[in-house]
């Protein structure tokens, strides 16, 4: 449950699939353009599904679906790769001369 002035996600439908261009790609043509916006919940409460608005940042009333609560960033910039150590040596080694104080 979120109460009013929470930080939450909400999700639009923007087009519907048939309401997008005909001169995207076959895959993209048939979903939604869909877009999700943060911002502060105006409504009293709500649950995740309920029908919401929400203040952006720039102070923008956006309505849609309620998907989350306080979200957060999930993105990360993958596994420790090895080799990335070894070309961070000769990078340096070509770059500095061999110092590896750089």
């Amino acid at each position: 449950m979120a109460k009013k002035n929470d930080w939450v996600q909400i999700h639009i439908d923007v087009l519907k699939p048939e309401e997008r261009a005909t001169n995207i790609p076959e895959d993209t043509r048939h979903v939604p353009l869909e877009m999700w916006v943060k911002g502060h919940l105006e409504n009293d409460e709500a649950e995740i599904g309920d029908l919401v608005t929400v203040r952006t940042k720039t102070g923008r009333l956006v309505e849609g679906t309620m998907c989350a609560v306080n979200p957060h960033f999930t993105h990360n910039f993958g596994d420790y790769i090895p080799e990335l150590d070894q070309i961070e040596e000769t990078a340096k080694s070509i770059l500095f001369g061999g110092r590896n104080d750089a």
